[in-house]
Order: C-alpha cells, then structure tokens, then sequence
C-alpha cells in the first residue's frame, strides 16, 4: 500500500523502496500524501508528489507537517524556492501558534509575478551586461544574468527566467556561429612552487597563520554549520519549551550576541595530547568567531584534586597560546546548585535513593523502589544527606530520566566526607558531572558546550535538566576524540607507569602529557598545527565533518568526508608538525654524540680561531654565532673508518672531508689505536677549501666543546595499541619497549649555547632537533631529543 502511495505522487519504484527502509521519513510522507490526497483526490500531480516529497525529508519539527501540506494542496507554496522559505521559517519560531501573516510574507504566498515583470527584469539585467555579452558573445557566463534577475524577482519561477533570458539573449546576439561552438580555452593557473604545495593548516600560538586551511579558518563562522548564538532552537534535537524563546532573549541581552566556549578539564592529572585538540577546538571556535572562552574546573570529586594540576592546567593552556577569558570552578556555583536541587526536588524530577553502587552499575539496573517517594520525604532527607547524617553510599540524589544510552535516572549528588580545597568542609555532598556541567553552563551563559563524542550519551540529560529547572540551555556539539597509537594516556595507567618506575614522572619525555611534549622540545605552534590537520569535528546523529586533510583510523563503517569514530593517529604525524616548526625556529649548532679526538698537525694559527657560523643556514640574514676552531678537534666516531667500503662519502685515509662552516678539508695522516685495537685518535693535516679539491662529504665537528648529556628516545610500546588485549595479552606494563631510553653522558657541544635555558632549542646539525631539559644543572647540560631530522620510514 505504502510502496503505491508513494509511487502515485512521482517517485521511481527503486526510490520509493529507499524511502521505505528510512522508517521516519515514509511515516512523515505517508501522512503528507494521505492529507494531500483527501483534499485532492487520489491522482496527485508529479510537482506536487515532489513538493510533498521535501517536505517530509527536510521538516525537523514533525509537528509542522500538516500546515505545510494544507499550503501545498491549496497551490499557495508552489515552487521549491518557497518551500525552503517555509521550512526555514518554521525552524526560526519554534514557539507556536505561528504568525501566519508574517509566515505568508515570508514565503512569498500569494505573490503573482507576470510575464511582463520577468521580461522586464530580464531586460534590465542584458543592459547591464550589454558590452561584455557582445565582446564574448555565448562564452558569457549565462547564469550571472540568471542570478541577477532572481535577484529582482525573489518568487519567481527559475525555468521561465531562463527561458526569458535565452530568447532575449538569442535576439540580441542572433544564432550561435562555429566561434561560439568553440570551448573558451582556459585560463592557465600560476603553478604553486614546491614549497608552497606543502602549506597545510598552520596555528601559530593561537594566531592564524599565513598558510591555508588553518584551525581558525576551519573554526571560522559558517565552517561547522554550528547554531549562531541566541539560535540554539534551530539545533536539531534541541528542545523547545515555552520558555525557551524568553530564556534566549535574555541571553542575548546578557552576551550581546557573543560566542561563549568553556574548556572544562578535571584537576585530577596532567592534560595529555588528546586535551590539546579540546583546548584547540574550545579556545580557537571562540576566538574564530570573535568570543570567549572559560577555563573552568570540574572540581566536584575533592577526593582526587590537587593544586598541582590546577597549576598544570592552566600553564599548559596558555603554552599553546590561550588566554582564557575567565577562570572558574564548578566549586564557584555550589550554593547555586544545590538552590537548583532542591528545586528540582520541589518539581517532582529528583528523588534521594538508597541503592548501593553496585546496585545502579550497568545499563539494566533495578528500577529504585524509592523513585516515587513524596516530594516533602526527599526534601527532608537531601537536607540531612547535606548535615551529614547518611555515609557514603548510604544515600544518592537521582534525576528522573532515561539517558540515550538507556542508563535510568543518573545521579546528581551523592555524599563525600572529604575537604574541598576551595570550600573546606562546608560541604559533604558533592554533585557529579551529569547535574554540574550544563547547569554551570546555563549560568556562563555558554553558545556551544564542545565535548568529544563519548558524552553523545548525556546530551538528552544536558537538555533535559537545564529545562526541568526552565534555565537557559545552550547546545552541546561532539567531536571526534584524538587518540595517539604506541601510548596511553589514561590517568590510572600512567600512575603505573610512574610507580613501577617505567618512566619518571608525568612529564617523562617518552610520554605524551603535554607536559612531557614540552619537555621533550616539542613547539605548542607544532601542537596546534597537528590538531588543525586533523580537525575532525562530529555532530554525533545529524551532520558530521572531518577535515580533508585528517589521516584517521576509525572503528566502524566510515564514508569519505565522514568520521563515525574517534581519530586514532600516528606519532610520526606528529613529529612531521614539529619538523615544520623547528626547521623555521631553532637555530643550528654542532654536537658530537660519540666524539672522536682529531689533531690537526698542520694548524694554520699559533692560537684558536673562530668561525662564524650561521643560525640558519638557509637564511643568513637571521643572524650568526661564533665557534672556536682549535687544532684539536671532535667529530663523529661513525664518520671515520679505516676503510672506505663502496659508497661510503666521509673520512678514510686516503679519502678526504670537509669541515662544516670551517672553510677546510681534512686529510688523515695517521690512525692511533689503544691497546685493544679501538681507534682512539686520528692525526690529520688540513688544507683551505678554496685551493683544494671538492671533498665527497662535509662533517659536522666541535671545539673547546661544552660537555652534555644526551637523551634519545624511542616509543615507549612495542605495539601499536598496547592497551588492546588482542594484541598484548599481558597488558600494557608487558608491552614496553626496552630500548626507548638511550642515555649518552659523554656527549660534546659547541660552546655557543653556553647560556641556554630549559626548553630552549635547537638543531644539531645532521642529528637532529634537541632541547635543554630542565635538569641541566652544575655546568653539565642535559639535552632532549625532539625529533630525528627525518621521518625513520621504519616508522611511517
């Protein structure tokens, strides 16, 4: 019956049949049709089978069904162009009754646009363009002249326009010739040079950069197809109370329109990679679109919060380049909340319960036997929850509502007999996330609660209790969470790697804190560049984005253009951003890691020279540094050997090289061993470059060098998913990787970063990026790793 219903205004059999297998779409049409039919009769005309058809697909409101039918079967909404008015009209007042005056107007019901009227326009606009439509004749862009005379003509049909504009256009240049026949031969693009082919999103300390497709201009305005502010109704799934319309209004009154973010970490630990793409997305969204953003603290379990990660935090919000707008705590609103509680209680929506934790665990607990208990009954025992009087566990706060997930009734307070570090002991009941968050939300008056894609399951509830209270509701959108492979970063897990000593601290190079990224010398430029590349947005259950340049593993069916799970990436893709940033920030300077003594026997000076050398090769106008050039040297132990096999470029006997920035080359006279037959010293004669044949090489070398220590590191798993018990069935601890630490003390540095501090950068020429680690103590420094100078393909 329905697969002829459908049929019968127009659609194809292999359509209809699509239509059937989307259950809400062939109800909504199957009640249009019908409608249209008992005003119409049976036989349904194909354009308005075509009509009905959009209306069914593209209505939000259900609610709104039958009045658009009503204006399609009496021939007041007759072209498509009218439909997307209507449908946008209802969507923009969600608050009924509608204004069907304003709604007629809106929609152009009623309008008659003649035959004179579209000739006329068409007229106008063919005058306009007159002089370019004879010099190109049909090579004319036709569909400007189209867009201008809809222009004129807002309601008018598209097909006749065309028409007009073919005739006039046919009277004023005659028939097409051969010319006209022609393809216009195109334009021939400015081809972009190497370089510039590679420029990818760059955010430079939250700044837009000058390169393409930046985090901000992927966060910026109409980019996400998020709701302007004061706009949250037209949010698919947001509901709309007869409240909802006042409420906003007075949050506009109180923003002035502002966009308003929050990034709202726990203070239970050090924020890891993962938090970087929040806090990117969180304080670039608003700083794309001219708003602000919050820090606040979710600090509602005072049992796992110390000052030290409050600290953290925040400096490491403002390492990548932010500044919040405010710095808050969930604490701040306590009193407010629990006002809110009992108001909730007051309005028969929460109830206290006296289940055990194990009991509520799980999607299929138990119904509580209390959950009907007399408003006045949990009232009186909230407020003894609050004087103390019930332990722990003894009794909960629950909401009455059924979660996405199927999850019944989430707890809003439950009793903690621990001192907050803000309030002291004037509390021991604690709200939990699902009742803070979006309340302290309504009351920063937040346009777009931003949260990765594992709180889908709590945005019925986010909705829900801000309208329970009739509070302002802002909107929650998801994103795609960033997970790293070959690490973790759950709390819980680096603790272990901390207490079993598999790593120092929180900020162990090897791990991916934004601490230890920093210690390790990565840039935050290189961090907020690595999140904008792969900016994958999700709008869990309506439209979804993934940046085109994302290289995402995802779990589950996925399209192109289309993320339906977390982003897992690679650490090399990381490290390439850090490569980007350090090539263009830290100067050279040579180290030796496993130094070689060489004498020069044929010094040309009495005393040491210095040579200048530049900070950037690439760019000597960016500075230079002296080093001294004595007549004992050090090079690389790798970059000599005693004979020269086939391919090998650098120092043998009998096969000179060159010195780095010296201006000489090197001849080796003599080989000095030890007693166990290991080169200890080579004796070499030097001779100026200008007179001497080009070498095959060029070696880097120090002199009168500081000595360091040197840490290079590896990943610190073995597998790629070390928490996947498929793939490492002895758990995480038994996946690390042995050699992900290599400490060399003996390493040598050319004096010219003599006065470097912690973090401070730098590239030792052909070994890579390194940084001044913070334990750089007593004339000893200690230098970190960042990167290879290339990506190891072993690892791609």
């Amino acid at each position: 019956e329905a697969l002829g219903l459908f049929t019968g205004i127009g659609l194809s059999e292999a359509k209809a049949r699509e239509t059937l297998r989307n259950g809400a779409l062939s109800a909504l049409l199957r009640r249009a049709v019908l409608q249209a039919r008992s005003a119409l009769g049976p036989a349904l005309d194909k354009a308005t089978g075509t009509l009905l058809y959009n209306t069914a697909a593209r209505l939000k409101d259900p609610k709104h069904l039958g009045f658009l039918v009503g204006y399609i079967v009496r021939r007041q909404i007759l072209t498509d162009l009218q439909l997307s008015a209507a449908l946008e009209y209802v969507r923009s007042h969600p608050v009924e009754p509608l204004d069907v005056a304003d709604f007629e107007r809106a929609c152009g019901v009623g309008v008659c646009i003649t035959p004179e009227q579209i000739e006329e326009a068409v007229e106008a606009v063919i005058s306009k363009h007159r002089a370019e439509l004879l010099a190109e004749r049909y090579h004319f862009n036709m569909g400007l002249l189209m867009g201008e005379a809809r222009n004129r003509l807002q309601w008018a049909d598209g097909k006749t326009i065309k028409n007009e504009v073919d005739l006039q256009v046919l009277h004023l240049l005659g028939p097409k010739t051969e010319a006209d026949l022609e393809k216009k031969p195109k334009v021939a693009k400015a081809r972009l040079a190497p370089v510039e082919k590679q420029k990818v999103a760059v955010v430079q300390n939250g700044d837009m950069g000058t390169e393409t497709q930046s985090l901000l201009e992927q966060l910026r305005g109409e980019a996400l197809k998020f709701h302007k502010p004061g706009e949250n109704y037209k949010t698919e799934g947001y509901v709309v109370t007869p409240n909802t319309m006042a409420l906003l209004k007075q949050h506009l009154a109180i923003t002035g329109g502002q966009v308003r973010t929050r990034f709202p970490p726990e203070p239970n630990g050090i924020l890891h990679i993962g938090h970087a793409k929040a806090i990117n997305f969180n304080f670039g969204y608003a700083k794309a679109n001219g708003g602000v953003c919050f820090l606040r603290y979710d600090d509602t379990n005072p049992e796992k919060e110390e000052e030290k990660y409050f600290t953290a935090i925040r400096e490491m919000v403002e390492w990548l380049g932010y500044q919040p707008y405010a710095v808050t705590h969930a604490s701040d609103y306590f009193d407010q909340l629990y006002t809110w509680a009992l108001e909730l209680i007051r309005r028969g929506q929460a109830y206290v319960c006296h289940q055990k934790v194990e009991e509520i665990k799980g999607h299929n607990p138990p119904p509580s036997p209390w959950r009907n208990r007399p408003v006045e009954e949990s009232l009186l025992l909230f407020e003894d929850m609050r004087k103390g009087k019930f332990g722990e566990g003894e009794a909960t706060l629950r909401m009455k509502l059924v979660m996405e997930d199927g999850k019944m009734d989430p707890v809003a307070y439950r009793v903690k007999f621990t001192p907050h570090h803000r309030t002291g002991d004037k509390w021991c009941i604690y709200p939990t996330y699902d009742y803070t968050h979006c309340l302290c939300d309504s009351i920063e008056h937040i346009t777009h609660s931003l949260c990765t894609k594992e709180f889908q399951a709590r945005r019925s509830s986010y909705f829900w209790l801000c309208n329970a209270l009739d509070v302002y509701c802002p909107v929650q959108w998801e994103y795609g969470r960033l997970n790293l492979l070959y690490t973790v970063v759950s709390k819980r897990k680096i603790i272990r790697l901390v207490e079993t000593g598999a790593v120092r601290d929180w900020d162990d190079p090897r791990l991916f804190t934004l601490t230890a990224l920093r210690r390790r010398g990565f840039p935050p430029e290189a961090i907020n560049n690595f999140c904008a590349r792969v900016g994958v947005l999700d709008r869990m259950g309506q439209g979804r984005w993934m940046h085109p340049l994302a290289s995402v593993v995802t779990g589950g069916c996925s399209q192109v253009g289309v993320t339906v799970a977390q982003a897992t990436m690679e650490p090399h893709l990381l490290e390439a951003c850090a490569r980007e940033v350090l090539n263009e920030q830290a100067p050279r300077a040579m180290a030796v890691l496993e130094p070689l003594k060489v004498t020069i026997t044929n010094f040309p000076a009495p005393k040491t020279l210095e040579v200048l050398v530049p900070n950037f090769p690439a760019d000597e106008s960016r500075g230079f540094h002296k080093v001294p050039f004595h007549q004992t040297i050090y090079i690389e132990e790798t970059d000599f050997r005693e004979e020269a096999d086939k391919g090998y470029k650098r120092l043998a006997p009998g096969q000179p090289v060159g010195l780095r920035h010296a201006g000489y080359i090197i001849t080796v006279q003599n080989v000095i061993k030890d007693i166990s037959g290991r080169v200890i010293e080579l004796e070499v004669t030097c001779t100026k470059s200008d007179v001497a044949e080009k070498p095959k090489a060029f070696i880097h070398w120090v002199s009168e060098p500081l000595a360091c220590e040197v840490r290079l590191y590896e990943r610190l798993f073995l597998h790629k998913n070390p928490e996947d018990p498929s793939e490492v069935p002895g758990g995480f601890l038994s996946d690390l990787n042995p050699d992900s630490l290599r400490v060399v003390h003996s390493a040598l540095v050319d004096s010219s970063v003599y006065s470097a501090r912690p973090f401070d950068k730098f590239q030792f020429e052909r070994l890579g990026y390194f940084s001044v680690d913070p334990d750089s103590e007593g004339g000893k420094m200690v230098f970190n790793r960042t990167v290879t100078l290339k990506e190891d393909p072993g690892k791609a």
